[in-house]
């Protein structure tokens, strides 16, 4: 179903152990959305047999998650993208900059009126964009637009395997309610026992 709206953009801390397995914090407000897109590249290869194609695997490599914003504060600039904040409060950008991986959860409302909603599992952003203009004859906003990398988790879920996106359509039928409503209090945990809709990523 097609989507007209998008809205409560979180990000969660993420504090991994000795072994890059992660967990996550409680979910703090990004920013106010206005735009997201989710690309993704996969790895492919192809097993060839008896002169043609025998088998073919493609499997989630990483994702490019591009983020279109109001404004991003300087505590959420800081947990993204490793930017300080002075003595001052000032916001001090170097070149050792590097942010974190953070967990970013977003809904995005349907024509129906309902919402679909996501967690991405592991996101590193690069250093903000910034467009401005020079104010004409007409007004134009000029606001940030933020760019991570999307890559799987570390930590195996209740099935053996390395998520990187969970996404919920609520139908307004079979969706739990429960998880509805805390989706944006936690990051969302995988749970056993359940349908596997197929593929690899």
């Amino acid at each position: 179903m097609a989507t007209i709206g998008l809205d409560h953009l979180y990000y969660s801390k993420i504090t991994e152990d000795a072994n890059g397995s992660e967990t996550y914090g409680t979910p703090s407000v990004l920013a106010k959305a206005m735009t997201a897109g989710i690309t993704v590249e996969l790895n492919e290869a192809a097993l060839y047999a008896d002169d043609g194609q025998a088998e073919i695997v493609k499997e989630f490599k990483s994702g490019t998650l591009s983020l279109g914003v109001d404004d991003i504060g300087a505590q959420a600039a800081g947990d993204l993208t490793g930017t300080v904040i002075d003595a001052n409060g000032v916001v001090i950008s170097t070149s050792e900059d590097g942010g974190e991986p953070v967990a970013v959860g977003f809904r995005a409302k349907m024509s129906n009126g309902l919402y679909r909603y996501y967690w991405l599992y592991r996101v590193i952003f690069g250093i903000s964009a910034t467009n401005l203009t020079t104010k004409g004859d007409s007004i134009t906003f000029s606001t940030p637009t933020i760019e991570g990398t999307v890559m799987r988790r570390n930590r195996l879920d209740a099935f053996g395997k390395h998520p990187w996106k969970a996404e919920l359509t609520d139908d307004g039928t079979t969706a739990k309610k429960s998880v509805i409503a805390n989706w944006f209090e936690s990051v969302y945990e995988p749970v056993g026992s359940g349908n596997t809709l197929g593929g690899n990523s």
